[in-house]
């Protein structure tokens, strides 16, 4: 099991010619709230070697604590994967368990990307896809690098697929 990482080839349907386009990871700006609580830990173990050991052994659970979840959540971030396949879109996702959300390219109804402010300036956003099924694991793809090309990316595909008429 790789630890970091999503084996994707396992979810791809080779024998019918299915080929990754595009996988997307986790723009960087989504680790950040765990650099700062791993920070928050450090500093706090700073603390605890300057005050008393009565005391000291309390805050150095809270930064372990601390650090053990910005580990946690760093691992759930880095093992979502969003994939774009020349046959359908899918998301695989989870650290001790897996989810994987599948929608294909003829269902792709609308997708919607939303930049911040931030976001325009980091070059990343979020896509919410309309599909003839709402409710499913593909409605919201969160903190997406390069979402303006990444979505020309998906609309190529559809055109390509044959799924909408020529303009």
């Amino acid at each position: 099991m790789n630890l970091f990482g999503v084996d994707i080839s396992k979810h791809l349907l080779r024998d019918e010619g299915e080929v990754v386009v595009d996988e997307v990871t986790h723009h960087w700006v989504s680790y950040i709230r765990s650099v700062v609580e791993v920070i928050l830990g450090l500093a706090l173990m700073i603390v605890a070697a300057t005050i008393d050991m009565n005391v000291a052994w309390i805050i150095v659970l809270l930064a372990f604590g601390l650090v053990g979840h910005a580990f946690w959540r760093a691992l759930v971030v880095s093992r979502d994967r969003f994939v774009v396949t020349n046959m359908r879109i899918f998301r695989v996702h989870g650290v001790l368990s897996s989810e994987l959300a599948t929608m294909p390219l003829a269902r792709v109804l609308d997708i919607t990307v939303k930049q911040s402010f931030t976001g325009q300036i980091l070059n990343y956003g979020h896509f919410v896809f309309e599909s003839a099924a709402q409710e499913q694991g593909l409605n919201n793809i969160y903190f997406v690098g390069r979402p303006n090309e990444r979505d020309l990316t998906i609309q190529r595909v559809v055109q390509r697929a044959g799924l909408r008429g020529s303009v």
